[in-house]
């Protein structure tokens, strides 16, 4: 008893000691706080030095726009391609074959979900802004894949040319993409160039990312045994790697079309054709029937394309096409199986090909067209009167004793503190590593002149972070546990994953007024789908054994939660905060328009104004910074944990 008592009252005290450590720093920081209070703080300067030296970007820019005109005039060149060939195809065309394309691929549903989806633009009266906007898809897609996946196949097949990339993908999509409207509309000029060009940078990450990982996850031994059977390089790659790997890199052009078509409304600033012009003109006018009109297009639009270019990517699979080949019983059940696939194909295809010498292809019919604009406006016009006491005493609430407090004590605090405690805080949770990161982060958001705005945009984040994943949790743990709610709910989480980030600002502005809480619910609504997904996938991967282990002990519903599975998905939990603190980073640009203030503003106005332009490149930059910061620190806090765990055991 000795023996094993002895390790285990070390390890009590170890624990006990480490608690009181934390206690100690954590009262002398609150004491230093108080006694320099208001002292070396870091007040903000609009004409900082390096604001005016960052400005002169944008005077080299227009200086030498003329060198980029081959590049403007291609891209010009390949969006008007697209938009003639969608126009000579006119609606029925482009129905009758993205129909037949979901048919051929990916069967009934497929195909019926694709014809009857694209036919729904035109009747909400949105067939034009919609193609407009197909076009621009289009372009950017084609240019990302060209250009993401030789960079993927190359980082899968190198780990330096991996090591390079990383840092340069994490930048692309942590900066805020109204921190890089600026300079692209310096070189570009607006209208649909600079917004494919901004859609490009902001949607070829993942094509890179998913092809990289796709290409390292095939078996060394599998390329080790065709070098042995005397394959070349390329035989390799084009026989074996690309093969293998072809399921990770459809999914990589299938996550670019979703990112490209998240850009939309945001590319409509800068005066891109579509339905993200129409967004933006309903928020200038507070229009949320036409705001939601639009944005349901969107949707529509996503969900035609997500499906079937997913359907495409397994058609293309050879493992998917001998999964296929090995289930059909003879080869009259696989003949049976292409005609009920090609034959509703290739009558869609004949239908709207032909179409054009019956109905009138250029314009679609009036007659069938609908608007749900006066009656999403009377709906939010009840809502609004009906519940802003109450939402306006939330608003008060949850500024006046939280969001205030945690500002003043950021930006009251002195600039070494905060620097300690986080870097301190990165230390305990993440180790060195984290710690070091943070630190250089910190010390660059200081010499860019920014620390007071940072401070305010982090009191910021952190309340929307937290609000994230009180309801997130809450709610991934109630679909875990009940089917039916899953089922219910899911269509929701889809829906506003793929709803532009505009669109929330239209009801929460309603709601709340142009406030810095109106920014924080709708980076909350934004952020809340992933975290409860994750928080969904962590509780059902708790394995079945250990739960019925846990029941047959007399363990209650709550013991079976806070004993079992919420310590068992720690991993998804941490993700979870990972993702929901991402994300509310990429809404800080977003919430400024409704009154957030801060790093966000700042980009605002130096995109909005010209002698601006250093201050919001900056501010972009400093976002980018936290971004990384918190996203090292929530990352190294699972990897801290589990060898925690491991040293443990």
């Amino acid at each position: 008893m000795t023996a094993v008592g002895l390790p285990i009252r070390a390890r009590l005290d170890e624990r006990s000691a480490r608690r009181w450590l934390y206690a100690v720093l954590a009262v002398a920081a609150a004491l230093a706080w108080i006694l320099f209070r208001g002292q070396m703080t870091l007040p903000h300067n609009d004409d900082a030095p390096i604001f005016r030296t960052l400005a002169g970007a944008r005077t080299w820019a227009s200086e030498n726009r003329s060198t980029l005109a081959p590049i403007r005039e291609g891209l010009g060149g390949l969006i008007d391609t697209m938009n003639n060939l969608l126009a000579s195809l006119g609606w029925p065309g482009v129905i009758g074959l993205v129909a037949a394309l979901g048919f051929g691929f990916g069967g009934i549903r497929v195909g019926l979900l694709a014809g009857l989806g694209l036919a729904s633009l035109g009747i909400l009266g949105l067939w034009d802004a919609s193609m407009a906007t197909l076009a621009m898809i289009l372009a950017a897609v084609l240019i990302s894949v060209a250009i993401g996946l030789p960079l993927g196949i190359l980082g899968g097949r190198s780990t330096r040319v991996a090591a390079v990339l990383s840092p340069i993908l994490d930048v692309m999509q942590i900066m805020p993409t109204l921190a890089y409207l600026t300079p692209v509309t310096a070189f570009f000029f607006i209208g649909a160039t600079p917004s494919t060009v901004a859609t490009l940078i902001y949607a070829i990450p993942p094509a890179i990312r998913i092809t990289t990982l796709g290409m390292r996850a095939v078996p060394r031994s599998t390329i080790e045994a065709a070098s042995a059977y005397g394959a070349t390089g390329r035989q390799v790659l084009s026989k074996v790697q690309l093969p293998l790997a072809w399921r990770a890199i459809a999914l990589g052009i299938n996550q670019t079309i979703m990112l490209a078509l998240s850009m939309v409304v945001i590319a409509g600033l800068i005066g891109a054709p579509g339905l993200g012009r129409l967004v933006i003109n309903a928020l200038s006018k507070v229009n949320v029937g036409a705001s939601f009109q639009a944005g349901i297009a969107i949707v529509i639009l996503a969900i035609v394309l997500d499906r079937v270019s997913y359907a495409l990517g397994a058609a293309f699979d050879p493992r998917s096409r001998a999964e296929a080949g090995g289930q059909s019983a003879d080869r009259a059940s696989s003949r049976r199986r292409r005609m009920t696939r090609w034959l509703p194909a290739v009558i869609a295809l004949v239908a709207g090909l032909g179409a054009p010498a019956i109905v009138d292809a250029i314009k679609f019919p009036d007659a069938i067209q609908v608007s749900f604009v006066d009656p999403v406006n009377q709906v939010a016009g009840w809502v609004t009167d009906t519940f802003s006491p109450f939402t306006h005493g939330v608003e008060f609430v949850t500024t006046t004793f939280i969001l205030n407090p945690i500002e003043t004590v950021l930006t009251d605090a002195p600039w070494w503190l905060v620097f300690v405690v986080v870097v301190g805080l990165a230390w305990t949770l993440s180790g060195m590593r984290p710690a070091v990161v943070a630190g250089v982060c910190l010390g660059l958001i200081i010499f860019l002149g920014l620390w007071t705005h940072s401070m305010v945009t982090l009191a910021n984040v952190v309340v929307a972070t937290a609000l994230t994943l009180l309801i997130g949790v809450a709610a991934g743990v109630a679909t875990a546990r009940n089917a039916r709610l899953r089922l219910a709910v899911r269509p929701l989480l889809d829906a506003a994953q793929t709803l532009p980030p505009f669109v929330y600002l239209l009801p929460a502005l309603a709601l709340f007024g142009p406030t810095r809480f109106t920014a924080i619910v709708a980076a909350v609504i934004f952020s809340i789908p992933p975290v409860i997904r994750l928080v969904e996938v962590g509780i059902r991967a708790v394995p079945a054994t250990i739960v019925e282990a846990a029941t047959a002990s007399g363990a209650t519903s709550r013991q079976l939660l806070w004993k079992v599975q919420l310590p068992l998905s720690r991993e998804a939990l941490l993700l979870a905060a990972n993702q929901g603190i991402v994300m509310v980073l990429s809404m800080v640009v977003v919430g400024a328009l409704v009154g957030a203030g801060a790093l966000g503003y700042d980009v605002l106005t130096g995109f909005a104004r010209g002698e601006q332009f250093g201050e919001g490149l900056a501010a972009g930059v400093a976002i980018v910074l936290l971004g990384i910061m918190v996203d090292r620190i929530t990352q190294g806090a699972g990897g801290r944990r589990r060898s925690t765990v491991v040293r443990a055991g």
